[in-house]
């Protein structure tokens, strides 16, 4: 699983020219999903993702949390996270989880993250979104749960 997160003043996502999820200064989150990954990897994410100390405090210094700011998460899926170019000049997308199990996973992590997060906003899975945001710093981290966690010792894997 992947969470490449953009810490932003503002962000919004907008279907078929309705804005759909807006949010002001939090994460904006692309979220990745590969057919291993589990509600268990899911926990995991988001427990780092809402713990990380990436908003300035008094001094200038990445100490706060977004709980700390009061901040809002907006949540979008982007399988191209998964994207592959080791070979020729268009990216392959066999590492992206199936449709249906990206979509699921993706759902439970918009209402674990609705359980922590008092305003947490998202896109339209598999649509066409056009995503716009102010990054803020620009501040932006990838959360990999390969890179994370030693696979083997995920519970529920």
């Amino acid at each position: 699983m992947k969470f490449l997160i953009q810490r932003v003043t503002s962000a919004s996502v907008t279907v078929d020219g309705e804005t759909i999820g807006r949010i002001g200064r939090g994460f904006l989150v692309l979220i990745g999903v590969s057919d291993t990954d589990t509600e268990a990897v899911a926990d995991r994410m988001i427990r780092k993702m809402i713990g990380l100390r990436i908003f300035e405090d008094e001094n200038g210094k990445t100490n706060l949390n977004l709980a700390s700011v009061g901040g809002s998460l907006l949540l979008i899926s982007q399988f191209t996270l998964y994207a592959d170019c080791k070979d020729g000049n268009r990216p392959a997308f066999i590492k992206a989880g199936a449709p249906a199990h990206a979509e699921k996973l993706y759902n439970y992590i918009l209402e674990k993250c609705g359980e922590m997060v008092p305003v947490t906003e998202h896109g339209q899975f598999g649509a066409d979104m056009k995503v716009a945001l102010v990054n803020d710093g620009p501040f932006t981290v990838m959360l990999d749960s390969q890179e994370l966690f030693k696979m083997g010792t995920v519970p529920g894997r």
